[in-house]
């Protein structure tokens, strides 16, 4: 009897897997996309600086806040290219500027899939995959237009390229390696610079060259790399400061300095300039900010900051089975042979967790929640491979221990997670506490003496992982994400406001710092979220009326506007199309341009208006360029109240001024 080729086991388990493959794919993108354009322009500062490099190329070269290159954002350009692309190809709107993202959401599911599948088989690249799909940072992440969606894929994708290297020793997947950490540079600076360390180390390890030739190919990925992000640092750098857009966050209108400070070493240690926690007033806005209650203005730092409620909701649920499924995983590789693909994946996905958390959890400076996302694919590749090795062994009791203590300490960090959103699918934590225990007994006992039984610890296993992270992720989706400070999830008790208790929408509260705070910290705090006109958090949003007067002959003006801020300013230019300067960057407090600067541009009429935006109450009246700036227009010129916010017309001076 012939048995045909279409019903043979081995076509069949492949048929399997297309189809459990295509389902992933499909879900994913189907949530990511889903009620995608409530969000409107999302964070509407990298909204404008898109909107702006879509109708200028010089815009779209150095990431240009507006279409005139006053300023550019505080990062570089590499994901406002993808965004200005769609825009130039499908017109401006929010599913123009979010689509995008999500695509490079459910292309670094397919990518991490087929990295860790290549390794560990079909069952721990669909887990992988499932595991980053359904984690909420990366949920709101892949649905945000931040830089952070092409990071992460840019970062699973240098992965991939060195573990080919790993198994064939060519030189070309080094090269290219470097030219993807060189693209990840040019999308959000040193953040991806924290997978170069277990890159190198990987190969350097597990490379199949004599250990001379894996050090010079490890030179020519390094090389590949400067080239790859050195090439536009040095046009910038090499561009007259004259003809090209300030360089936003940095004092010195230095890429350089931004790439060093800013959104550099001042993350590691504190010292940033131009933050809004940094130099004398913003360090005296600091220090009011712990006074009161606040506590630290970017959350507590240590060991277990990732647990905090800032952090936890967003990517603290599979931790503690990663780095306990990267203990076991090495463990059981560790008499193969020095070249091992699936010892080199562990040494990999491992390190990228262990340094990125590790300086996650220590730095000092700036840190936001949604940062975590870069942990976010290791995590995932951790537990799919981790899993699938550990289950392989599972005869060894050893191994059965190890997997009952995994499946506990993720039930009870759900335990812990969901304990801080009370109100939130209350009978969930209960649920996951009881299929832990199933799921905990069916693993224990041996595979031999009863088939079944495992598949249920597994099944239940598989609950007791990804329940929690999918409510979260659910809720995500449900509720859109507006402003520059967002999290997934439902809001926890605790937390810090900068650190994640202030989210979802952008708006700040001062009542969350306690009573009797300065009225100079109220106003700063309410500065944050804005109102009509915007503020540091949020971007503004123009009624009608305004709309109108700013449109009126904004064609014979360099900027139609200016504002102070550049979260203020995205508001009015995404809704007219027209540039609008935004005065001192993103925080408001970069000297660009200086009082002198715009007295010419309003002399020589480049710009039409002045729109109040509150934001010069961060630093206090006087303080800073974007103060005088703000005190000369109220001094010299005529306002106007229009839709809740005060406009001047910079071509119409008051009498004797």
């Amino acid at each position: 009897m012939t048995t045909s080729v279409a019903s043979s086991p081995t076509n069949v388990g492949k048929r399997w897997e297309r189809w459990a493959l295509a389902a992933l794919l499909l879900a994913t993108l189907i949530a990511y996309v889903w009620g995608l354009g409530a969000a409107g322009w999302a964070n509407s500062f990298y909204s404008a600086a898109a909107q702006a490099g879509s109708v200028s190329w010089k815009a779209f070269l150095f990431g240009s806040s507006d279409a005139a290159n006053s300023i550019t954002v505080d990062k570089p350009p590499a994901s406002l290219w993808l965004m200005a692309l769609s825009i130039r190809i499908f017109g401006l709107s929010s599913w123009s500027i979010l689509v995008p993202q999500a695509l490079l959401g459910v292309a670094s599911v397919a990518l991490l899939w087929a990295t860790v599948r290549k390794y560990f088989g079909a069952a721990a690249g669909l887990l992988a995959g499932l595991v980053l799909a359904v984690t909420p940072v990366a949920v709101l992440m892949f649905r945000f237009n931040n830089p952070d969606a092409l990071l992460v894929f840019l970062m699973i994708a240098a992965v991939w390229a060195l573990l080919r290297g790993v198994e064939d020793g060519r030189m070309r997947w080094l090269v290219a390696t470097g030219v993807l950490v060189g693209l990840g540079f040019l999308t959000k600076q040193l953040a991806v610079m924290l997978v170069v360390p277990p890159l190198a180390l990987t190969y350097l390890l597990a490379g199949p060259p004599r250990l001379g030739k894996r050090i010079v190919q490890l030179l020519a990925a390094g090389a590949a790399l400067v080239a790859t992000a050195g090439s536009w640092l040095l046009l910038v750098e090499l561009w007259p400061a004259s003809s090209r857009p300030w360089i936003g966050g940095s004092q010195n209108n230095s890429i350089v300095e931004l790439t060093l400070g800013y959104n550099g070493l001042g993350r590691i240690d504190g010292n940033e300039r131009g933050s809004v926690g940094g130099g004398p007033v913003g360090g005296q806005f600091a220090e009011e900010f712990a006074e009161h209650g606040g506590g630290k203005m970017w959350g507590s730092s240590g060991l277990t900051r990732m647990f905090d409620p800032a952090q936890g909701g967003q990517i603290a649920w599979l931790l503690p089975a990663a780095l306990l499924l990267l203990v076991v995983g090495i463990a059981l590789r560790g008499r193969a042979a020095r070249m091992d693909p699936q010892r080199a994946s562990f040494i990999v996905w491992g390190g990228w967790l262990v340094v990125t958390g590790g300086v996650f959890s220590y730095m000092a400076g700036i840190f936001h929640s949604y940062y975590t996302v870069a942990l976010a694919p290791a995590v995932a590749a951790l537990v799919g491979s981790g899993a699938v090795v550990a289950w392989r062994s599972h005869e060894k009791i050893w191994v059965r221990t190890a997997l009952g203590i995994v499946v506990v300490a993720t039930a009870v960090t759900a335990w812990i997670l969901l304990g801080r959103t009370e109100d939130f699918v209350p009978w969930l934590r209960w649920a996951i506490a009881a299929t832990a225990i199933v799921a905990t007994v069916a693993l224990l006992v041996p595979i031999a003496l009863s088939r079944r039984f495992a598949v249920v610890g597994v099944v239940a296993a598989l609950f007791v992982a990804l329940a929690g992270p999918a409510a979260y992720a659910a809720e995500t989706i449900s509720r859109p994400r507006v402003g520059s400070l967002v999290s997934a999830g439902p809001t926890p008790s605790g937390g810090d406001m900068f650190g994640g208790r202030h989210r979802g929408q952008g708006q700040g509260d001062a009542g969350q710092l306690g009573g009797g705070i300065p009225e100079w910290l109220a106003n700063a705090v309410e500065a944050m979220g804005g109102g009509p006109g915007g503020g540091l958090l949020k971007g503004s949003t123009p009624g009608p009326e305004v709309v109108e007067l700013l449109e009126r002959g904004a064609e014979s003006y360099t900027w139609m506007a200016a504002t102070i801020g550049a979260n203020s300013a995205a508001g009015y230019q995404l809704a007219t199309g027209f540039p609008v300067m935004p005065i001192g960057g993103f925080n408001g407090t970069d000297p660009s341009p200086t009082l002198q600067q715009f007295e010419r541009d309003v002399t020589d009429g480049k710009v039409h208006y002045f729109i109040a935006s509150g934001m010069e109450r961060m630093r206090g009246s006087g303080s800073g360029g974007s103060a005088l700036i703000s005190d000369w227009v109220e001094s010299n010129f005529a306002s106007a109240q229009v839709d809740g916010v005060t406009v001047y017309d910079l071509t119409k001076p008051k009498a004797g001024s």
